[in-house]
């Protein structure tokens, strides 16, 4: 497996974990001030950005397991991003000694019951396969991405974006992803890490049922960040990595 990863700044180790449709590149405008205190790892997860294609199953969990080994961090602050942070979440689940704390923006959630609104729309995205003209404009204007598709990031999560699903139909030859079992929703109880949950207000109503799953964990901030749909990373990067540096200064 080769990933493709960036370090910057020096410190006790921050990984940031990317959302689907998008690469590594997200963290632009969030990496550079958190590197001011911290030592940043960004990385490309499989088949995005320099990353190259997945051939087998795809196991986001292992792939950063096996990240961190390569870099010698036996524990850092994970901050994943939509199916990022659901990736994160699973980790510290499955390696909860590795994890310091953890922080999770609009994140996806392993066995959440998502809507059928939400299902129909990702459905109807695919069902236009492989036009990826009609694949883009219709996954783009989707509810949850209202505010950056207003915002000056417009032209560039629509770069992204169309990376993303050009590399997906023309060089991945797998398509599955495994996830620990049994699914996050059932354990959540167990994350031992300080947890923040980050979430913007312009969304699919499932990110409020999400959220309402996290209040099981037994140390977990849930802040809403008014006005930022779910690419808060793109348009609200100075509150966003506001709140996390307010986070990774209080005491433990």
């Amino acid at each position: 497996m080769d990933l493709y990863y960036e370090i910057q700044g020096k410190g006790a180790p921050v990984v940031l974990i990317h959302s689907p449709g998008v690469d590594s590149r997200e963290w632009k405008f969030i990496a550079p001030i958190l590197a001011q205190s911290f030592q940043v790892i960004t990385f490309d997860g499989r088949g995005t950005g320099k990353s190259p294609a997945p051939t087998d199953p795809i196991n986001l969990v292992e792939d950063l397991k096996r990240l961190l080994e390569h870099l010698n961090v036996g524990q850092a602050v994970l901050i994943g991003h939509s199916m990022g942070g659901q990736a994160a979440a699973d980790f510290a689940l499955t390696y909860p000694s590795m994890v310091s704390r953890l922080i999770l923006l609009a994140p996806a959630l392993t066995g959440f019951p998502y809507s059928e609104a939400f299902t129909q729309w990702m459905a109807q995205v695919n069902s236009f396969a492989p036009d990826l003209g009609k694949m883009i404009d219709y996954s783009l204007a989707g509810p949850n991405y209202r505010v950056v598709m207003s915002s000056p990031q417009r032209d560039f999560l629509i770069e992204m974006h169309t990376d993303y699903m050009r590399k997906v139909f023309t060089e991945w030859k797998c398509f599955e992803v495994n996830w620990p079992q049994p699914p996050a929703i059932e354990r959540l109880e167990e994350i031992a890490a300080p947890t923040l949950f980050l979430h913007g207000t312009v969304e699919w109503g499932d990110m409020e049922g999400v959220a309402e799953q996290y209040k099981r964990v037994p140390s977990c901030e849930i802040i809403r960040i008014e006005g930022a749909d779910h690419m808060l990373t793109l348009t609200h990067p100075a509150e966003t990595a506001g709140y996390i540096e307010q986070f990774l200064k209080e005491p433990i």
